[in-house]
């Protein structure tokens, strides 16, 4: 990112050069940007939609998540962790917008510090309390915990990057972050994925226990949904620069 959560960030031109960019180039990618940003914003705003308003009447009659035989600290750490992480989804698209960080960076910083402090931070604190006693098995609460754990590394990487100026790797560890901050939403695409696929094996694999089965894949998916995240970006950050273009692959001679 060339802006940051807490200072202002270089003013470069696209190419991160200080040339002013052309008008024509501009709309362009504002064009290409609106793309991919619309759509995020619709996911993000549509999972919070459906998962959310249960827990804001703080009634664990209505969570969604199996209560049975977690302890009584269990329930009100699931409430913060999921109202936390939702400030988190909404805020971080707001932070991965090129378009907003460049033309409101007053706006941006306050939306990072949002994205930290609101939501990351004490998301992640809270779900290091819920995840080992989640009803998605030893593998499961395992994945839970070790993403929480990472989840805080990575904002507060990101975070310190942008206290010390250091904005192009401010930039890489707010995107490792909000990778992992919408792993909660893939971890419901991987579930409908494996169902389908394990659904064929029910009898021959799981002996026709549905049970094991939904549990075998909440473990998968739970993986499956930061871990694959990750991957993703990774790739993605190795093959472009601090600006987000692609890098000149020159041959050595």
């Amino acid at each position: 990112m060339t802006r940051t959560l807490t200072g202002s960030g270089p003013v470069p031109g696209e190419d991160g050069t200080g040339t002013p960019p052309s008008h024509s180039a501009p709309r362009s990618r504002r064009r290409r940007q609106l793309g991919w940003i619309i759509p995020l914003f619709i996911v993000m705003l549509a999972f919070a939609v459906y998962s959310v308003p249960p827990y804001l009447t703080f009634d664990p009659a209505r969570s969604r998540v199996a209560l049975s035989g977690s302890p009584p600290f269990f329930y009100p750490l699931l409430v913060a962790h999921i109202i936390f992480g939702t400030v988190a989804l909404v805020a971080g698209c707001f932070q991965v917008w090129p378009w907003f960080r460049r033309s409101y960076p007053r706006a941006h910083r306050w939306t990072g510090r949002a994205y930290f402090f609101l939501g990351v931070f004490p998301a992640g604190v809270a779900v290091l309390g819920v995840a080992p006693f989640g009803h998605t098995g030893f593998g499961g609460n395992t994945g839970n915990t070790v993403l929480g754990v990472v989840w805080l590394l990575t904002g507060f990487a990101g975070w310190r990057m942008a206290r010390q100026r250091r904005f192009p790797e401010h930039r890489r560890w707010m995107i490792r972050s909000f990778a992992l901050t919408t792993s909660i939403v893939a971890s419901r695409l991987w579930a409908g994925v494996l169902f389908a696929v394990q659904l064929p094996r029910l009898d021959s694999v799981y002996g026709g226990d549905q049970q094991a089965m939904i549990e075998a894949i909440g473990s998968a998916g739970v993986w499956l949904s930061w871990v694959v995240n990750l991957l993703i970006v990774e790739w993605w950050l190795e093959r472009t620069d601090h600006t987000g273009k692609p890098k000149s692959r020159r041959r050595p001679r």
